[in-house]
């Protein structure tokens, strides 16, 4: 069998696993079913390794696959738990299936940022005017202009400081039997902010100036220009922003999701878009300890000498944080791949080594962060373990229809509830109010619109959190409590992801928890379409929901549009 044939019939296997998942997750709807059972009279029964469901009394080719037939009888299975899967070689061929044992080792989480530079608050200064009086001159015109301490900055002419320098000369004429009011004169200018060696050259002019100079008490860059020649100020008044670039302030914009991984003292490296290939490293000096009620956002604050003023404040910068989550290395780890479900309840499937045959069984974890393309396991597994970390869907599949504890059969979760729930018109508004942003998001993920999308993925997390638990009765508000973390959870995931890639890879659980929503809580007012795509998720078949029986694919948008099928229909 060539590649092109190899690729059809897996294309052809996951319609039909997707067909019949379709029809026992949505029972009491529309489905489009199709029946693949024959049972036959002899004493052994030959089934599918991948599709159980087939029965029939002699050898043969599936219906379903086309794979042959094994033999399956009650001592084969005898010293099997219940729940266990036992597949073939071919049939681990077809699905692909691969396995590796659970390692230990010390999980470096990066976690990626934006920002931008800003100037440090605590290098910008005011200039303030000393004198009252009419700017007659300004040196400094203009916004971005560097000036340096002790640098005259403008001149001002003051009626008041003439008058006082008119004291003056009056208690000169009388130093000599009036002393102290000569020296109340000297110390009327010191307050106007004149030096000793100014009033000297005052008494040594025996005239008083009309314009004085204004110096810079800082150096830096002006970063705002308040006045005007010809504008008057009073005393005190600003005249001037500067800021000293010396040091500079990198902001970085955290999620709270994020937060766990950064503390002060933490490693930061970042780029900025304007120095290619230029790396910058510094250190996390403040977390700030309030998060942004919009953005779901804390600033972290990296202080950065900039020698030659490369850093200009509002550049934008990407930063890495690179964050060890135990020092000992003995964290479990398993790639992406290997786990079913995200949120509170993830499953894995663990092969057992002593059987003859591939036989493998579902295990419940704890996850604990993702890593890349890796879960930290906080729960449920053993170091040399071994898991699927391919094909972990077909084995999930084969479970579901031969009514064995799956992914969307296990035991013990309000989250995983099936059974229907009576709602009132109230809480069906609710649900309907997250159904159609979630309709939205959907078609935005079809038009392959990253931004758009970010946007509908942060109205549907909105709606979720908005709908209050208050409003649903007795069993209804339990689960909506069970499920509604785990939507959100799901929902912020997407809009951290940003780009479509990401958006879609947890599209596939959430709408795998939408479709359950609908179940239990009974369809809507308006008729909802099951759809599938067996090439998404990897290969491992995503579904969504649609109002339009029409498929328009919201996994690969205009690459593959139309790939998919109706599977269910919601009435």
């Amino acid at each position: 069998m060539n590649n092109t044939s190899k690729y059809v019939l897996a294309v052809a296997v996951a319609l039909a696993v997707g067909l019949l998942l379709g029809k026992w997750f949505f029972s009491g709807s529309d489905a489009h079913e199709h029946a693949h059972e024959e049972i036959g009279n002899g004493n052994t029964i030959w089934t599918c390794s991948m599709d159980p469901q087939v029965r029939q009394n002699k050898p043969g080719s599936c219906p379903i696959c086309g794979m042959d037939l094994i033999p399956l009888d009650d001592n084969q299975d005898a010293d099997l738990d219940p729940d266990a899967i036992r597949l073939s070689a071919s049939a681990m061929h077809l699905a692909q299936v691969a396995t590796a044992e659970v390692q230990q080792g010390q999980i470096v989480k990066t976690t990626r940022l934006n920002g931008k530079v800003a100037a440090d608050e605590r290098q910008i200064f005011t200039q303030s005017a000393h004198l009252p009086g009419r700017i007659e001159r300004l040196m400094v015109n203009f916004t971005g202009e560097a000036v340096r301490k002790g640098q005259v900055i403008a001149q001002i002419y003051s009626p008041e400081l003439v008058t006082a320098q008119e004291e003056l000369f009056q208690a000169l004429k009388i130093k000599a039997t009036v002393p102290a009011l000569y020296e109340a004169a000297r110390e009327k200018l010191r307050y106007w902010k004149l030096s000793d060696e100014q009033i000297n050259a005052i008494e040594a002019a025996g005239k008083p100036r009309e314009t004085f100079d204004i110096k810079a008490d800082v150096s830096g860059i002006v970063v705002e220009k308040k006045v005007n020649s010809g504008d008057y100020v009073a005393r005190g008044g600003a005249l001037f922003t500067i800021a000293n670039l010396d040091k500079v302030w990198v902001l970085l914009e955290a999620y709270e999701s994020d937060l766990h991984w950064v503390k002060k003292g933490s490693p930061v490296e970042f780029t900025v878009a304007s120095l290619p290939g230029e790396q910058f490293r510094g250190t996390v000096s403040f977390v700030d300890p309030v998060v942004n009620a919009m953005s779901r956002t804390a600033s972290l604050r990296v202080e950065m000498p900039n020698l030659g003023g490369k850093l200009k404040p509002e550049m934008f910068v990407v930063a890495e944080i690179k964050s060890a989550a135990n020092a000992r290395g003995d964290q479990l780890m398993v790639p992406r791949s290997a786990v079913l479900w995200t949120g509170k309840r993830s499953i894995v499937y663990v092969q057992d080594m002593e059987a003859t045959e591939p036989t493998f069984l579902l295990r419940e974890v704890t996850l604990g962060p993702a890593l890349g393309d890796s879960y930290a396991i906080e729960n449920g597994l053993r170091s040399g373990e071994v898991i699927v970390i391919n094909g972990t869907f077909a084995i999930d599949a084969a479970a579901q229809l031969a009514g064995k504890k799956s992914m969307m059969r296990a035991k013990g979760s309000l989250a995983e509830r099936t059974a229907p729930i009576a709602i009132g018109k109230q809480e069906r508004q609710h649900i309907a109010r997250v159904v159609e942003h979630y309709l939205q998001l959907k078609d935005a993920l079809v038009q392959s619109d990253a931004a758009v999308a970010k946007g509908y993925a942060t109205n549907l997390a909105a709606a979720i959190g908005r709908t209050p638990a208050n409003d649903f009765q007795s069993e209804a508000q339990e689960y909506w409590l069970a499920v509604a973390p785990l939507l959100s959870d799901l929902a912020n995931k997407m809009i951290q992801a940003g780009e479509l890639a990401g958006m879609r890879q947890y599209f596939t659980p959430f709408s795998d928890r939408m479709s359950n929503l609908i179940k239990v809580f009974g369809p809507l007012d308006v008729p909802v379409f099951v759809q599938f795509c067996p090439m998404a998720n990897s290969n491992k078949g995503g579904y969504w929901l649609s109002q339009q029986q029409e498929i328009r694919n919201p996994y690969y948008g205009d690459e593959m549009l139309t790939c998919g099928k109706v599977v269910a229909e919601i009435r």
